[in-house]
């Protein structure tokens, strides 16, 4: 064949091959019908974002390789003008009818009236829009705080008392200020199953006695994005109407760390407590770890208020039978028992400073001269722990042999020289007869047993050294005298 021949034959097959496929592609067409919803309403959060949707479409041969079906939502009002791509098939990877494909809300999403549609790119179709449908992604879905978590507000006659929702606040406060898309309902209870709706906004302005609380607006789905509620008066000066909050509840536990006490919004405060003012406390909130009678006084402008909360700790008692200083002798037991109303207790014993092995109870034993502590623990409820210190000494000899009958004694309490201690000769057992008398001739002391130990009781006098004279009669009939001067 003639290579000019062939080469328009060759030419020709292509241009045949091409008309061919063009008509193809022109005749292919589908129809997709309108979606058919897996959901009544989508309400998305971070834990649950997965919804479906089911559509039919023919002729199923229709489709080519290359195609992809698109899943677009509308905006809040059912709007396509600037739709939202939700989902996209890989090409070729949808080819039977009907097909349902899984898509996620947009973050952003808030409103009542979304709707669905589906298109396909080869050949390019579009459906019908789906029914309207309530969508919502729940940015923020937990428990809040407004006023500071303090129960109640005041205002004065005319005025009004602002509401506001806290960020960070307190007390692990979740804020959905955090996320500047969302929007506020507030509402004023009419029963306590019944509310409301007042205003929207992040505050209120309230001048109307009454229970509010505000609410995350997420429409008609449910959510546990709710604040808690503020009871609100009309205050009058003299009256106590400013409540006052622990963060960490009362009782508190103080192994958590600080409570913080928060009043009603005002223009100024000062804290008391028990009645006593709190140097530099004259904020609207005052963080404690003591118990006692806080109370505040507040200044809301054109009337002053003020409230009272008796806080109490629940960290829990214990006590011993046992002094801070003990006395034994050599080879005697002092036996040490710890009551404590804690919960569930755990005991743990300590001698110089090192923990005994295998004393766990509330009992023990303690014979050795030193320095104890007892650990005591609450395991349960508000748990912390309390310690308890004491010591053993050796106690002194009650009689011993002493060459001379002092004339000086020193009774404060210091262990040393604190009675009038005289020879062994003399005392318990020897069946001598010991007078004590003041400068005036006033018997103040008398004893045929005597056991080293006047004087017995305060001696009640206001001089800083008291003289006294002792007469002292053996059984044999033998006499001593003397002064005795007391030095304090």
């Amino acid at each position: 064949m003639c290579p000019q021949i062939a080469k328009i034959k060759i030419t020709y097959l292509y241009l045949l091959a091409l008309a061919l496929a063009s008509m193809q592609f022109l005749n292919a067409q589908i129809v997709i019908g309108t979606p058919n919803l897996g959901f009544s309403q989508a309400c998305a959060s971070e834990s649950f974002n997965s919804y479906s949707v089911t559509f039919v479409f023919s002729p199923q041969n229709g489709l080519l390789s290359s195609n992809q079906f698109v899943v677009e939502m509308s905006d809040p009002e059912g709007d396509f003008s600037d739709a939202t791509v939700v989902y996209t098939s890989s090409a070729g990877t949808v080819t039977e009818s009907p097909a349902t494909l899984n898509f996620s809300l947009p973050t952003t999403t808030a409103g009542e009236n979304y709707k669905i549609r589906i298109k396909s790119t080869a050949p390019v179709a579009t459906s019908s829009n789906s029914i309207a449908f309530a969508a919502y992604y729940k940015l923020q879905d937990s428990p809040f705080s407004i006023n500071n978590l303090v129960s109640s507000g005041a205002y004065c006659p005319g005025g009004a008392y602002l509401l506001t929702i806290d960020n960070p606040g307190i007390n692990g406060n979740d804020s959905p200020l955090n996320y500047p898309s969302l929007t506020y309902n507030w509402y004023r209870e009419t029963s306590p199953t019944t509310s409301e709706f007042i205003d929207t906004g992040e505050t209120l302005s309230v001048s109307e006695e009454g229970t509010y609380f505000v609410e995350t607006n997420y429409g008609t789905c449910t959510s546990d994005s709710f604040s808690n509620r503020v009871e609100i008066i009309e205050a009058t000066t003299g009256e106590a109407n400013a409540t006052i909050a622990s963060s960490l509840g009362n009782p508190y536990c103080p192994e958590q760390g600080l409570t913080t006490l928060s009043t009603i919004g005002a223009l100024s405060y000062q804290w008391y407590k028990d009645g006593e003012l709190i140097e530099g406390a004259d904020a609207q909130m005052y963080q404690t770890n003591e118990s006692g009678e806080f109370s505040v006084q507040v200044d809301l402008g054109d009337c002053q208020t003020s409230g009272t909360i008796d806080l109490q700790s629940q960290l829990f008692d214990m006590d011993a039978n046992v002094s801070e200083t003990n006395e034994i002798d050599e080879g005697e037991i002092l036996d040490v028992e710890v009551t404590t109303n804690a919960n569930n207790p755990e005991f743990i014993w300590y001698y110089n400073n090192s923990p005994i092995e295998g004393e766990y109870d509330n009992t023990f034993s303690a014979s050795e001269f030193g320095m104890y502590k007892v650990v005591v623990t609450e395991t349960l409820g508000c748990t912390g722990s309390r310690e308890l210190i004491f010591e053993i000494t050796e106690a002194p000899e009650p009689f011993p042999d002493v060459d001379n009958i002092p004339n000086v004694i020193s009774p404060n309490g210091d262990g040393i020289n604190d009675t009038w201690v005289i020879p062994t000769a003399f005392v318990s057992g020897t069946e001598t007869s010991i007078r004590i008398l003041t400068s005036q001739g006033k018997q103040v002391f008398q004893t045929n047993d005597y056991q080293n130990n006047w004087p017995i009781d305060n001696l009640n006098s206001n001089s800083i050294n008291q003289v006294f004279y002792y007469i002292i009669t053996t059984n044999t009939g033998d006499t001593r005298k003397g002064s005795i001067t007391i030095i304090k």
